[in-house]
């Protein structure tokens, strides 16, 4: 029976079947697998040669989805086997938040999330977390562009500025001395605290030291080694509140820091502080604001980000101790660029190791079966 078998799958009668016996055996035969496949949610601007590599190495597709309800059919349908997910700020309009819902519609294929910005709040973690979907964001290349937009906006605020600026353009110079600004301060003798010491609050920090402030003190979730406080001092929130002359937000968004700065916190603060946001709006909560600066007790705010952006109370705007930009703290095409690579980075490494690169602190102590797709 065996011998017939042989003949069987030799007979000449069957030449493709012969060779592909043949090849089957042969020390060159390749079984061939599909590539892994990368969704790209959102527009990618400058990273292209980047992405021109990664796409040598697995399928990218980008995401024609046209809103959230026909972006879940196509996560079971033309996107159900994506491996990895790049996703910009942007794309929201796109997909919406990628909450518990979208996390649901998931593909069991999918291995990650890398989100191109460091703040991530646009993306529950828990449910990817449940899910065995690492998170990632943006690091290194935020903190320098976030760092010089949190310096601008405590000299603007120090030495009014913006005031000074708006009353000239409006020709109150030579009229009055100065256009008639306020007058200024100067950083000597001035305590600034910074809340939330990562890389972007280290930054800030490295940028207004060598202005001659008396004392920089920071407030973490926990106090950091010395080689990284690098001479700022480690000190609880309450205390923080009590010392500094200007307070810089530099913490994530999430359920615990949403409205964490409120009036109650705010009590606890100096007459005249000054509170500069290069976070994201919500950590304060906005509408307890016009109030706040207009008893005085806050002397002036700066502030590069808004809650509920680009929609913006034009009462809070018209204050002229308010600073305000329209969300530019990375607004610079190195920073897009970098932003972009890093992003792409994080896919890469994610593809290669099986571990992306720069993974949120929410998933730190997530076990991970870290497995090379490529």
């Amino acid at each position: 029976m065996a011998s017939r078998f042989i003949k069987y799958k030799t007979a000449p009668v069957f030449p493709k079947l012969q060779y592909s016996i043949k090849q089957f055996s042969s020390k060159s035969f390749k079984f061939i697998m599909p590539k892994p496949k990368v969704l790209r949610v959102g527009k990618i601007s400058f990273a292209h040669e980047k992405w021109d590599e990664i796409s040598k190495l697995v399928q990218v597709v980008d995401c024609e989805s046209a809103n959230r309800d026909e972006f879940f059919q196509d996560l079971q349908g033309k996107y159900k086997d994506v491996t990895n997910i790049l996703r910009t700020f942007a794309s929201v309009e796109q997909t919406g938040r990628f909450d518990e819902e979208l996390a649901s519609h998931m593909p069991d294929t999918l291995v990650s999330v890398s989100h191109t910005g460091a703040g991530y709040d646009q993306v529950d973690i828990d449910p990817f977390t449940k899910r065995g979907v690492q998170v990632s964001n943006v690091t290194v290349p935020v903190e320098a562009p976030t760092a010089d937009t949190a310096l601008y906006l405590t000299l603007t605020c120090l030495r009014n500025f913006q005031q000074g600026h708006d009353l000239m353009m409006q020709g109150e110079w030579p009229k009055k001395g100065f256009a008639g600004a306020k007058l200024g301060r100067s950083p000597e003798g001035k305590v600034v605290g910074i809340l939330g010491m990562g890389g972007i609050g280290r930054a800030i920090r490295d940028r207004l030291r060598p202005l001659g402030f008396k004392e920089i003190v920071y407030h973490n979730r926990s106090q950091l080694k010395p080689e990284l406080e690098n001479g700022a001092k480690y000190v609880s929130k309450d205390e923080l509140y009590k010392q500094a002359d200007i307070i810089c937000i530099s913490v994530p968004l999430n359920a615990h820091t949403r409205h964490s700065i409120n009036k109650e916190e705010i009590s606890k603060m100096k007459d005249g502080v000054i509170i500069i946001n290069t976070a994201r709006g919500a950590v304060i909560d906005e509408s307890q604001l016009p109030e706040l600066i207009q008893t005085g007790k806050i002397g002036a705010f700066g502030a590069d980000v808004f809650e509920n952006e680009p929609e913006v109370s034009q009462k809070l705007l018209d204050f002229p101790n308010v600073v305000s930009l329209p969300h530019m703290g990375t607004f610079t095409y190195e920073a897009v660029k970098n932003m972009e690579e890093w992003a792409a980075d994080n896919v890469e490494v994610c593809l290669k190791t099986g571990k992306v690169k720069s993974i949120v602190p929410e998933q730190y102590d997530m076990k991970i079966d870290a497995k090379p797709l490529i």
